[in-house]
């Protein structure tokens, strides 16, 4: 029997998805469950499983077309996997040749020394296949043993510094330069609405930025005086992203305007604090959402900040994990930023920038003293907030972290 593989049900601020890769072919045999195909939606890549066990008869969307919900991908003739993989099996006695020839390729395919990639996440497997690599070579540092991007990542750097290191043994010294080489590549989805957004964000939004500085020396402090036991009661480490998002909590209940987003002519107002947090993966830039932040603790919110940059980082992340979101906060400190002005994230009329933390000269009751500086650039959209509103915003959470005790106290 027959039965179709179709797009699964896209929501409904998806329009469409990109098919990225098949992982079966014709005439492969195929798993429940097992993933056939990536597709590619503006924001996340979503897998395909397959319905029932059998053999895959036919593919009906080529890599790289645009599908939409519902439509027809491929069809699988359901049946047995044992029966249907029985004639595809070797002879019991394979000449040793036959057996190390595999490419490491079809390693990834099979998932040798155990490592199924049935288990991998979409950008896991990709990497794998971009660069042919063996699964069985890549130690794993997720749960179970299980291979992260990083691991992809780390094991990649490492074998190109070894052929680095080869190529310069043999040769002494490599040409600089020789090469004038271009690559015409299409964008990702998510790189094209990242750059979509960018533009409408600027002409759509009457955007302006305005700027502070706040002394860090006593989070600081407060952080390394309470890491260790912090880590041990809750299982987490204590960042910094957890003071600032605390500390725009408490701006986002005084000024209730940056909060909000314009619908046409409406003002749409939050009662709760629902904060994006910008987070750099390989495939773009993501902002995953820590929903109720003003019912939550620090711990929790660093939990979350951790998980949502682990699936980010993994490809696993979910649309649901993406949307929504009252404000943004974007961390261009861990890059070395010292000063920029972050684009809004629509609908959203603020944007919080932090930045890089440096020992700076600050006059501190009429003395000269080194502190703990920071520069923070809000980004607004004039249209709803007056840059009165926005300075104040910017200076309540200067005002929280210098005296971090307010964020407890909510003074």
């Amino acid at each position: 029997m027959s039965t179709e593989v179709k797009v699964p049900q896209l929501p409904e601020s998806v329009a469409d998805a990109t098919l990225v890769s098949w992982h079966k072919k014709v005439g492969d045999t195929v798993r429940r469950d097992e993933n056939l195909v990536d597709l590619e939606t503006d924001k996340v890549v979503l897998e395909v499983p397959c319905p029932t066990d059998g053999t895959l008869k036919e593919i009906k969307v080529e890599d790289g077309a645009t599908v939409t919900s519902g439509e027809l991908l491929a069809v699988v003739e359901a049946g047995s996997v044992e029966a249907a993989a029985a004639p595809a099996q070797a002879p019991a006695e394979q000449p040793a040749e036959a057996v190390s020839t595999a490419s490491p390729a079809a390693s990834a395919d099979s998932g040798s020394d155990g490592k199924s990639a049935d288990k991998f996440s979409p950008s896991v497997r990709r990497l794998i296949q971009e660069h042919d690599l063996d699964p069985s070579r890549i130690s794993g540092s997720g749960p179970d043993g299980r291979i992260t991007k990083a691991d992809v990542l780390r094991h990649i750097d490492s074998d190109s510094d070894g052929a680095a290191e080869d190529l310069g043994s043999e040769t002494g010294t490599i040409a600089v330069g020789a090469a004038r080489n271009e690559r015409r590549v299409p964008m990702t989805r998510l790189r094209a609405t990242i750059a979509k957004r960018m533009v409408e964000a600027q002409q759509n939004a009457a955007m302006l930025t305005t700027f502070n500085e706040v002394d860090l020396t006593e989070v600081i402090a407060l952080r390394a005086r309470y890491k260790d036991s912090f880590a041990d009661t809750h299982g987490a480490k204590l960042g910094f992203m957890s003071f600032f998002v605390r500390a725009a909590v408490e701006a986002l209940r005084r000024f209730p305007s940056v909060n909000a987003s314009i619908d046409g002519n409406d003002i749409v107002y939050h009662d709760y604090q629902d904060i994006g947090i910008a987070v750099s993966t390989e495939r773009g830039l993501m902002v995953p959402v820590v929903r109720d932040c003003g019912l939550k603790s620090f711990a929790q919110i660093e939990k979350d900040i951790a998980e949502y940059g682990r699936k980010a980082r993994e490809g696993s992340i979910s649309l649901d994990d993406l949307t929504g979101g009252t404000f943004t906060i974007t961390n261009g400190g861990i890059f070395g930023s010292m000063m920029s002005t972050p684009i809004l994230n629509p609908p959203q009329t603020g944007i919080l920038g932090m930045h890089s933390i440096m020992d700076r000269p600050i006059v501190v009751d009429g003395e000269i003293k080194i502190r703990k500086m920071m520069y923070l650039a809000m980004s607004y959209d004039h249209r709803l907030i007056d840059g009165k509103e926005a300075v104040q915003f910017v200076v309540t959470i200067k005002n929280a972290l210098e005296d971090p005790g307010r964020l407890l106290l909510q003074v």
